[in-house]
């Protein structure tokens, strides 16, 4: 498994992967699983680990819809990298599992996804030692800071190109705007002729 981090789509060609962090969420993954089921829309959702272990039946929906499910740590920590290396571990494998424990047998973690891309190689290599491909992202929506729907799309906008990996989030709080700019960025990534995949391994 390569460490090295990957900002491209699986597919090429005219498609984007869109991804969720911080969830699942009761009130917004379900929201967010819904949007995509109505344009056929794959994604992949960066989950923290006692999340997934709380409401498993959400990890599982995601995996019986057709997503895929990345590693977003146990304890959200930010500046992951300055703690021990023990602790680093610890923050990687143990979401793993209990991600994996929540999906269910059979269901595959394809990527880590560094708690605010805190990436550096100590990281880089304890998920690749994980089978996990690091994860980044080309198109930050900024919504956890609850611009406002429009400032949203135009996040997204401002970057979007055949092969974005857009960053968005259905946890950590209020994602009422996430859900509102997500079903207007369905319908123009369809009007646009965009197709859907995920972030390559």
């Amino acid at each position: 498994m390569s460490n090295a981090l990957q900002f491209n789509t699986q597919d090429g060609g005219k498609s984007v992967a869109l991804t969720f962090d911080d969830g699942p969420d009761p009130r917004w993954t379900p929201q967010v699983l819904a949007l995509l089921a109505q344009h056929h829309a794959k994604a992949t959702f960066c989950q923290i680990g006692p999340h997934a272990q709380r409401y498993p039946y959400l990890t599982k929906s995601v995996v019986a819809a057709g997503h895929r499910l990345c590693d977003h740590s146990v304890h959200h920590n930010e500046q992951q990298s300055s703690m021990p290396l023990d602790y680093n571990i610890h923050e990687i494998a143990d979401a793993q599992q209990e991600i994996a424990n929540a999906a269910g047998p059979g269901a595959k973690l394809w990527y880590y996804r560094a708690p605010g891309g805190d990436f550096k190689p100590v990281i880089r290599n304890i998920a690749a030692q994980h089978g996990l491909r690091p994860i980044g992202w080309s198109d930050d929506s900024n919504d956890w800071k609850r611009p406002g729907v429009a400032n949203i799309l135009d996040n997204i906008n401002r970057n979007l190109h055949p092969g974005s990996i857009v960053l968005m989030h259905d946890g950590g709080g209020d994602r009422s705007q996430t859900v509102a700019a997500l079903a207007k960025l369905l319908d123009q990534l369809d009007a646009q002729g965009y197709t859907y995949t995920f972030p390559a391994r």
